[in-house]
């Protein structure tokens, strides 16, 4: 039986599926900046591996407007995404996208935002500690993506992944107790270090890229870059040692083996190893068929867990800025 919050999820994405119904959509654009930019890479990675006919693209907000895709009209889908729904770039990219006649859509943690305030149809989703996994942003980007293409193409996998997504929060649950003191150790382990690098590939990439960015470079000023499992024998390998650490995330979609490569050549060569497998979490209630892309969300989690370690280790709290909302940087915004 739904909550009364999942309820409520369920009742926005059903609306802009109800719209989706009456466009002819050809294509998908997902736009936003940084985390919320990061989190929507599993969803195209889910149209790489599923749609036949829709094909999807995805861009950092500003660039959307000054790349301007050819594309990009009254058979397109624009997907947005900002926290408090006031990022400067994101707005005008909804603004830009509605401007070329594409149907947008723009999740956010505020329905009383200039995001929500400019795109087709605004979603609310929860934030923070105490968010139930089913109402995040990441459960509902894969409500949009696997609604529109049940709807455009008849996907099977849509009321699959509605209820894996239900059973999500019980797989947080386990995977919060089961990685503790693991995280715990990591934090201790690795809080003087003054470079991390963190790796993955397939719908993993994104979170790779989040935890990099997002986590030990604005939250933890540590330097670190997100490193493609494919790119990985390309240039970034050169920079392994004993010294470096590595985080490898493997996941359960089809680029693994990318990824086992990497961990496997790290292995030999590298000695600050911090390594996180999907294979080894608790994945009940989860179909068979999307475990590959609920895999990033529960890695997202677990990543969640080992920041907090690394954040209360290092006495640095997560919400320590340095230039981030203190200084003037921000494009000019009506």
């Amino acid at each position: 039986m739904p909550t009364n919050e999942q309820v409520k999820v369920l009742s926005q994405v059903q609306e802009v599926l109800d719209i989706v119904k009456e466009r002819k959509i050809e294509n998908v654009f997902f736009v936003a900046c940084g985390g919320s930019s990061a989190l929507m890479y599993p969803s195209k990675y889910v149209l790489d591996r599923e749609a036949k006919t829709i094909k999807s693209d995805l861009y950092s907000s500003n660039e959307f407007i000054h790349r301007n895709p050819v594309t990009l009209g009254k058979n397109s889908l624009v997907i947005l995404c900002s926290l408090e729904g006031k990022t400067p770039e994101t707005v005008y990219a909804a603004q830009f996208a509605k401007e070329k006649g594409a149907l947008t859509v723009g999740l956010t943690n505020d329905l009383g935002s200039l995001i929500a305030r400019d795109v087709d149809c605004a979603v609310k989703f929860e934030f923070g500690d105490e968010a139930q996994a089913f109402n995040t942003n990441y459960s509902i980007m894969y409500q949009l993506t696997m609604g529109l293409l049940h709807i455009v193409e008849g996907n099977d996998k849509f009321d699959k992944m509605l209820t894996s997504l239900s059973n999500l929060q019980t797989v947080y649950d386990k995977v919060k107790v089961a990685v503790k003191e693991e995280a715990l150790k990591f934090g201790e382990d690795y809080k003087d270090e003054k470079v991390i690098y963190t790796i993955g590939s397939g719908a993993n990439y994104g979170v790779a890229y989040a935890f990099s960015i997002c986590i030990l470079m604005e939250m933890q000023w540590i330097h670190s870059h997100a490193i493609h499992a494919g790119e990985y024998f390309h240039g970034p390998f050169e920079i392994l040692d004993e010294s470096v650490p590595f985080i490898h995330l493997l996941g359960l979609d089809e680029t693994r083996p990318l990824e086992e490569r990497a961990l496997e050549f790290a292995k030999r060569y590298g000695k600050k190893l911090i390594v996180l497998d999907a294979k080894e979490y608790d994945f009940d209630g989860i179909d068979e068929e999307v475990k590959g892309y609920i895999a990033p969300l529960v890695l997202n989690y677990v990543l969640r867990v080992y920041a907090n370690a690394i954040a209360d280790a290092r006495n640095h709290p997560l919400s320590t800025r340095r230039y981030m909302w203190k200084v003037d940087y921000h494009l000019p915004i009506d």
